[in-house]
């Protein structure tokens, strides 16, 4: 049986490597005790906390962390008109937290995820591992079967091309879970006492044109080189479907990251997902999804953006137009996404007026 690191064996004060460049974003509708937790690895750097639900309920924080907190009401005051681009009872609240971040990096995790604990025993300091990947390089345009060369006791196969070996930047690094595994609500309810025991000790880079479903409850990435193109979509109270936020922003980050020839790295850090959401919940709000995934899916396959979109802005609002044309067809629901996507740039650029220039200038 998995187990979450306890307070005990996470007490060892971490190394705050890029302190001053990262932000923690946490959304929650409770209080936040399982921080404790998580103190040794959170506590010198700042969090931006977004309150979803009720905005007058009070959220207690422990002692001793630095942090923003922003519900509803500071959404719509900051945001204005364009706060109806933010979701609402929906984890997708946490997008606002990279809009108003001024840091180079984000690490997001939710409420329910603990600290785990690798196959020796020792509580695995999440955040170390995100920045590790973030800072080494990515191998998108040729798999490298011992995975990530850059780690240590690795490196590049035999005929692996010298002139791809210097890899490309790392946009953005998904982490995974032990114990509760990320599905959706049928496999849930097929599958209601399994759990997620195995730990793979890998980091590899998705290889470029390929997809992957992309969860937010352990993720970081580089803001200035992706940060809008991390929209969490328009999900929760008052649209048709929801728990496909994190999902629709993976499959959009990752057309504009092979447009822009950035990496994305999957694996390691794993973190203890200690609560199993309800299927029946999740299935009334992902009922629309597992149908409409069929053809969004195909689309994002097909996406192609042109070589004159070279900002991540620019590839979302051309993005967005292609949302608009092509999966309108689908259901009215994609106009309004569609939308939504383009009033989120509009607010991005508001908040972040100084646009991010496409780093290496490789752009398709």
């Amino acid at each position: 049986m998995v187990e979450p690191a306890t307070a005990t064996q996470a007490a060892a004060p971490a190394v705050a490597q890029l302190k001053d460049e990262l932000d923690i974003v946490i959304p929650t509708i409770r209080n936040l005790d399982f921080l404790e937790m998580w103190r040794p690895f959170f506590q010198p750097y700042h969090l931006i906390i977004v309150q979803d639900g009720d905005p007058s309920k009070t959220i207690k924080v422990p002692d001793g962390f630095d942090y923003e907190l922003y519900n509803r009401n500071d959404i719509n005051r900051i945001l204005g008109p364009k706060a109806s681009c933010i979701s609402f009872k929906d984890s997708a609240c946490r997008c606002f937290g990279y809009m108003v971040s001024k840091k180079k990096y984000i690490f997001t995790i939710d409420d329910d995820c603990f600290v785990a604990k690798d196959p020796s025993g020792k509580a695995i300091n999440a955040l170390e591992q995100h920045i590790k990947n973030l800072l080494s390089p990515s191998t998108p345009f040729f798999f490298n079967t011992l995975y990530d060369p850059y780690r240590e006791g690795a490196d590049f196969v035999r005929g692996y091309p010298f002139s791809l070996r210097e890899g490309v930047p790392t946009a953005v690094s998904h982490g995974l879970w032990l114990n509760i595994p990320d599905y959706d609500a049928p496999t849930q309810l097929v599958k209601p006492l399994e759990r997620n025991t195995r730990f793979v000790d890998a980091v590899l880079t998705i290889p470029k044109d390929t997809l992957f479903p992309m969860c937010g409850m352990n993720l970081a990435f580089d803001r200035e080189l992706i940060g809008p193109a991390m929209y969490f979509g328009l999900m929760g109270d008052g649209q048709p479907i929801g728990r496909y936020d994190d999902m629709w922003a993976g499959w959009c980050m990752k057309v504009i990251c092979d447009h822009l020839g950035l990496g994305v790295k999957t694996g390691l850090p794993y973190i203890y997902h200690s609560k199993a959401s309800n299927p029946f919940v999740n299935l009334r709000k992902e009922y629309k999804g597992i149908y409409w995934q069929e053809e969004i899916i195909p689309f994002f396959q097909q996406a192609v953006l042109p070589k004159e979109c070279t900002s991540v802005q620019k590839c979302y609002i051309e993005l967005a137009k292609q949302v608009k044309e092509k999966l309108s067809k689908v259901d009215p629901y994609f106009d309004k996404l569609a939308e939504a996507m383009v009033t989120w740039i509009e607010a991005w650029d508001e908040l972040n007026p100084t646009a991010a220039a496409v780093p290496d200038g490789k752009a398709k």
